[in-house]
């Protein structure tokens, strides 16, 4: 069956997590895709191999942007990889702000089926300070010196932009996503949902927002992440309508993908399989001063600062691997922690194996980023992307499997959805 080619436009696009998983055709552990739920994903690669090559999706990204360089550098570098042709010039870096407002630009945009965004999260995250929609921050990062000044360019209210965004551009369909914490903000959950669904005349069917948890979309990590889905009343057919305005909607024509892997022993079936832990994720590696790769070969060297703070425990090579946060580099975890300090992996310290922090390239595995999505440069000619911006920009990201799910359920159900 032909597919035909659906345009995206990235909003706050950071690295490029959800727009990988959009694009598809990058590598993961054969481990995290579950032939007996997606067989067509295994492509039928010999059951030997480690790692498989995911299937290219239908959509294609046009159009990217976010205020940092970093993210940029990244990006451009990385998506012509991935079909995506001068890379640079379709990220803008600018605020959500500064593009609604330019019409010039808008202006030259093909048609645009699909707009995905992760507006800032820091003012929803419960590891940062809940300010919510009084956010102390601007729209481009900066300070608000005057905190009596409501504003509706804040960074707390950038979801707002999107919403505006929206409503310029009338896409068939809409993600945003955030962290877990909003849902639990006084009712933001519900001024958001109200807010997309009364875009346009005819407005938008927002599925009630759902917490995805990553290491049951096979990601080797505890990341929990809230997603907003708003399809366009004025592009649905009448069945679909029908279908999604209803209390309790079927699953033929639910949005949200089904899950691959249980993290509870209660949770276990036929169909689904043991969660992806950090041993099979990372455990190939050789250690950073033995690699090639850069981004591997780069690491935080900030000293454990004892028990109580945060980032400064070992990684249980058994379990799911923790949220990848967006972190200064002294609050990344260990890979490794010495006996004085209470690491647990005993046969690697008799090795010798020293104390350390998770590598950049660590992180990005965790985060499914596959290994030729290069992070840090050294580059003098380039924007130089260091470890420090490296490890936020990681932790910032929409894990790119997690986002290749969505991308395929919304595949899947594109002709039920729009009759094409």
């Amino acid at each position: 069956m032909l597919k035909i080619t659906k345009n995206i436009m990235s909003l706050f696009s950071g690295c490029g997590g959800m727009d990988l998983g959009f694009e598809g055709g990058f590598d993961v552990l054969r481990k995290s895709v579950n032939k007996l739920t997606h067989p067509e994903w295994v492509n039928g690669s010999p059951e030997t191999d480690r790692w498989i090559t995911l299937p290219r999706t239908s959509f294609r990204t046009v159009f990217a942007n976010d205020i940092r360089l970093g993210a940029k550098a990244v990006w451009g570098k990385n998506f012509p990889k991935y079909g995506v042709p001068e890379a640079y010039n379709k990220f803008h870096v600018e605020s959500i702000v500064s593009i609604c407002k330019n019409n010039e630009l808008l202006e030259s945009l093909p048609v645009i089926d699909v707009i995905t965004g992760g507006f800032p999260c820091q003012d929803f995250s419960v590891a940062g300070k809940r300010n919510g929609f009084k956010s102390h921050k601007s729209h481009t990062g900066e300070i608000i010196v005057d905190n009596n000044a409501a504003s509706i360019e804040s960074r707390g209210m950038l979801y707002y932009w999107m919403r505006e965004m929206i409503s310029i551009i009338k896409p068939k369909v809409f993600f945003a996503e955030n962290v877990k914490g909003l849902t639990t903000l006084l009712d933001v959950k519900e001024i958001i949902e109200n807010d997309f669904r009364n875009i346009g005349e005819s407005g938008y069917i927002v599925i009630p927002a759902r917490v995805l948890k990553a290491p049951e979309y096979g990601v080797p990590q505890s990341r929990e992440r809230v997603v907003f889905i708003g399809l366009n009343k004025d592009k649905l057919t009448p069945k679909a309508i029908e279908a999604l305005e209803k209390d309790v909607i079927d699953p033929k024509y639910d949005p949200y993908p089904t899950k691959t892997h249980y993290l509870d022993i209660k949770d276990k079936s036929d169909k689904l399989l043991p969660y992806v832990n950090i041993k099979d994720s990372i455990n190939d590696l050789v250690e950073p001063e033995l690699s090639n790769d850069i981004s591997h070969k780069t690491y935080s060297k900030a000293k454990w600062y004892g028990k109580h703070c945060q980032g400064q425990i070992e990684v249980n090579p058994m379990n799911v691997g923790p949220t990848i946060r967006s972190e200064h580099h002294g609050n990344i975890e260990f890979r490794r922690l010495s006996a004085d300090h209470g690491g647990n992996l005993t046969e690697e310290l008799e090795k010798g194996l020293k104390e350390r922090r998770l590598s950049v390239r660590e992180c990005a595995r965790i985060q499914t980023f596959p290994d030729d999505f290069d992070f840090v440069n050294n580059d003098k000619h380039e924007y130089r992307i260091s470890g420090s911006e490296a490890y936020k920009l990681i932790g910032n990201a929409v894990p790119p499997l997690l986002a290749y799910h969505l991308a395929k359920r919304l595949e899947e159900l594109w002709p039920l959805y729009f009759g094409e």
